[in-house]
């Protein structure tokens, strides 16, 4: 150990009650800092699956019709036009004509991993007790099986009875519980002037409101009958090996398909923005805690220093320099920072776990019945490194203030 380490252990024991006031205050900045953001980004993420279970990576739509526009920047030297101009100008045509033709080009790109053609419309939902407006969503299963996590949303029933029976339908919970209707029951949907009767196979929850609430799903054939819709889809829902991939690849695809394509980031813009404010601002909050303890470890070794003057003196009258005084100071926040980080991390982890078992019912957005936390090594280095920037600014300055202490002015003062 150091001469200057052992000094600085010596001063820091000098300090004691109010370095510990310090060290409480950084230990327990970290551990909330981690914690707030394991909570807020966990909840992020799981919305973000939910979504992608949901709705998929990327939506391909409606086919663009050509216009002026259009045909220029398709020409040579069409780059001249604006970008935003083009988007404006830009109109579609419901619906995808030939969705068989799209799959298949969409097959040859490596960064997709599934495709699902869905055809979707308005419909009535009547059972024996009450008739509900609804929308019927027409998938192929095993396609559907690729872009979604229908199977893990299923709350009653099973996809196996529902694969089973051409005449089958999943209900969306909210759906079910305002209709009445459970696994096993008969319902009739009503879309114009064609009625048909299905038996409810399985009773799906994603969390989502305004899915669950409206959102039936049938086999691609039956919903083709039931609309009057015998070729087309309403959009193509698509997976990718990485959705966070999914908005420049839906810019090539639009492109190339001259189709909508719409990324999930775009869908849900609004409550990624969101997520992201709650992040930035309890960041922000917790940090007040380091810095408050920051502030009073500052004004700790600055009456330190004071107290401390003639110390300082006689060891720099002994042959310490000032880049040794310097050091000392800098050694007791490096000690008051890797203790309180240590500790900070421990306490946050801890905490962190205690709170994934809080019980916590949450419909809307997502469905969960506990808190979502998200392990995520990145929080622990940023609230590390929050402790490490403001400690440090808090020791530096009463470090170069004891380096600028004079011995020979200090014991002529003394003796005198």
């Amino acid at each position: 150990m150091s001469t200057n380490l052992k000094i600085a252990l010596r001063f820091l024991l000098f300090k004691r009650r109010a370095m510990l006031m310090t060290l409480s205050g950084i230990i327990f900045g970290v551990a909330f800092f981690i914690l707030t953001q394991a909570q807020t980004s966990g909840f992020e993420q799981f919305f973000i699956q939910t979504i992608l279970g949901t709705d998929g990576a990327i939506r391909i739509a409606d086919r663009e019709q050509e216009t002026v526009a259009s045909r220029t920047v398709s020409a040579e030297g069409g780059a001249k036009v604006d970008p935003l101009v083009l988007e404006m100008q830009r109109k579609y045509i419901e619906g995808i004509d030939y969705p068989s033709t799209l799959k298949a080009t969409l097959a040859a790109f490596s960064e997709i991993t599934g495709v699902a053609e869905v055809v979707r419309g308005s419909v009535k939902l009547e059972s024996s007790r009450k008739t509900q407006d609804a929308q019927a969503f027409g998938i192929n299963l095993a396609e559907f099986r690729r872009v979604s996590n229908l199977e893990g949303q299923i709350i009653a029933g099973s996809l196996g009875t529902f694969e089973k029976s051409p005449q089958g339908i999943i209900v969306g919970s909210e759906l079910a519980v305002k209709a009445s209707v459970k696994c096993g029951d008969v319902v009739t949907l009503t879309s114009g002037s064609t009625s048909q009767r299905f038996t409810v196979s399985a009773i799906f929850e994603t969390g989502v409101g305004d899915i669950d609430k409206v959102r039936v799903i049938v086999h691609l054939g039956s919903v083709r009958s039931l609309l009057g819709r015998p070729f087309g889809a309403s959009y193509l829902q698509v997976s990718t090996k990485d959705p966070d991939f999914a908005p420049e690849l839906s810019a090539r695809l639009a492109r190339l398909l001259r189709h909508y394509a719409s990324p999930w980031q775009k869908r849900e813009k609004v409550w990624l923005e969101v997520f992201r404010a709650l992040r930035f601002s309890s960041a922000i909050t917790v940090s007040t805690i380091i810095l408050v303890s920051a502030l009073g470890m500052f004004n700790t070794l600055a009456m330190l220093v004071i107290e401390k003057t003639r110390e300082i003196a006689i060891l720099r009258s002994y042959g310490f320099s000032k880049r040794d005084v310097t050091s000392i100071f800098l050694w007791l926040g490096f000690v008051v920072i890797v203790a309180g980080s240590s500790l900070g991390c421990a306490t946050g982890a801890l905490l962190t776990m205690a709170a994934e078992n809080i019980p916590l019912r949450i419909r809307g957005i997502f469905s969960t019945d506990h808190f979502i936390v998200n392990w995520d090594p990145n929080h622990y280095l940023a609230a590390v490194l929050t402790a490490v920037i403001v400690v440090s600014v808090a020791a530096i300055f009463p470090a170069r203030r004891a380096a600028r202490i004079e011995p020979g002015e200090i014991i002529r003062g003394a003796s005198s």
